[in-house]
């Protein structure tokens, strides 16, 4: 067989022209910014506190009208917005990080608007801190969309997978008595359903959506059946396994602000911190990913040269599937303290929208599952601040978001060229 040597942009996903999406988007909500938040926005001052009485540093909370606020920050994302035309006309793109920023000022906003003369003001610790953990469960779901779709093969079924690490992370941790050992189960569990997905994929060549809708129904009703007719009865013993303690570092976690927020935290949140960087490192700087990147674009290039298309698919799906497995522990060990029918309500289905979003890069995946835990934390904490925006309203603004930001912002990214495809050797 002719030896051919797989270079790292042999197999790197097709570009696309353009698209002034991401900066019509931009513009549209800085506008929005502007003249409702700002012009036509609340009179009264907000007060952003930056320190709680966990701190041996107390920063002194930055109290601001609010109209000239909300102008002020909804000028400078007109004036992003603006510039993203710009560049996208001169055949570039909108930098990340600009993008980011961007983010982060439409937040601070959004946040001073609704505050506006609230008696506690806007808490960041409390804002950050929950808007991190609300974001695990989503962003170790979104890794695992990333290693099953960059091999090809499409992952319907993380909602299952992360509400079948939820479940077994509570009873086994509860059993034990050890959360760990029920961190173990939950990805161990995720990983075997998985196998499921990947086998039917692989080697019978099953429809992959279909296989992972189907699969979905199937958790949602074997956990609710067995939640009603036996967890439910002796939840003491079987599902109060409680969650992991936080673990300061020393040091870091004394920095004002970002001291609490990232660096006390439970493990679920470490674990993340280390997982997020690696799969970026294994995918775009070792053979291993450049290989499980060629199995994904080009199938049969990729077993010209050598590589097992088959295994390599089972192999990267499954352990996504375990990971997926280590978010669903995340929701009740990392979070709750204990296991809910269908606590996953539909995480899942985001973290592929997340997947999209970031356009199958782990860092990128990672800033838009952070976007959502802000949504997720936001109809909790505006009820409280801003009692009189319906109910209703904020509990759908997590899907509002996501209908917009994959509208807006993926624009004509394309996924993985075999994403989806099954593979028979010739």
């Amino acid at each position: 067989m002719t030896n051919i040597e797989v270079t790292p942009g042999m197999f790197s996903s097709a570009e696309t022209k353009p698209s002034l999406k991401t900066p019509i988007t931009l513009v549209a909500a800085a506008l929005v910014v502007l003249i409702f938040f700002g012009f036509l926005g609340k009179t009264g001052d907000i007060s952003f506190v930056w320190s709680d009485k966990r701190e041996a540093i107390q920063l002194p909370p930055f109290i601001v009208n609010s109209m000239f606020f909300c102008t002020l920050v909804g000028a400078a994302l007109l004036l992003i917005g603006l510039l993203s035309i710009a560049l996208t006309i001169r055949g570039g793109k909108t930098p990340v990080w600009l993008i980011a920023i961007y983010g982060l000022g439409a937040m601070m906003a959004l946040l001073g608007w609704l505050a506006t003369e609230a008696t506690q003001g806007v808490q960041m610790i409390f804002i950050l801190g929950n808007t991190l953990v609300l974001a695990i469960p989503l962003i170790f779901g979104g890794m695992a969309g990333i290693m099953s779709e960059r091999v090809g093969v499409v992952n319907i079924a993380i909602e299952g997978q992360l509400l079948t690490g939820a479940f077994v992370s509570a009873i086994l941790g509860t059993i034990t008595g050890n959360l760990y050992i029920g961190m173990i189960a939950a990805m161990i569990a995720s990983g075997l359903l998985s196998m499921v997905l990947a086998s039917l994929a692989i080697k019978y060549l099953v429809e992959q959506i279909i296989i992972g809708v189907l699969l979905n129904v199937l958790v949602i009703g074997v956990t609710n059946f067995l939640y009603s007719a036996w967890v439910d009865d002796d939840s003491i013993n079987l599902n109060f396994p409680g969650t992991f303690e936080k673990l300061p570092i020393p040091l870091l976690s004394e920095i004002p602000v970002l001291g609490q927020v990232l660096f006390n935290n439970r493990i679920t949140v470490y674990l993340m911190f280390v997982l997020v960087p690696l799969l970026w490192y294994v995918l775009f700087r070792t053979k291993l990913g450049l290989r499980a990147r060629a199995v994904g674009e080009h199938p049969l290039a990729a077993d010209t040269v050598g590589i097992n298309v088959g295994r390599t698919r089972f192999w990267w799906v499954t352990i996504g599937g375990m990971v997926a497995g280590l978010g669903g522990a995340s929701l009740t060990l990392g979070n709750v303290g204990s296991f809910g029918r269908e606590m996953s309500a539909g995480l899942g289905f985001i973290a592929l929208a997340v997947v999209i979003l970031g356009r199958w890069q782990p860092i990128y995946v990672t800033l838009g599952a952070l976007l959502f835990g802000f949504t997720i934390i936001l109809k909790v904490w505006a009820n409280q601040v801003s009692p009189g925006i319906p109910v209703d309203f904020i509990t759908m603004v997590p899907y509002l978001v996501t209908l917009v930001a994959v509208a807006g912002f993926a624009g004509r990214v394309k996924p993985p060229a075999a994403s989806g495809q099954p593979y028979v050797k010739g």
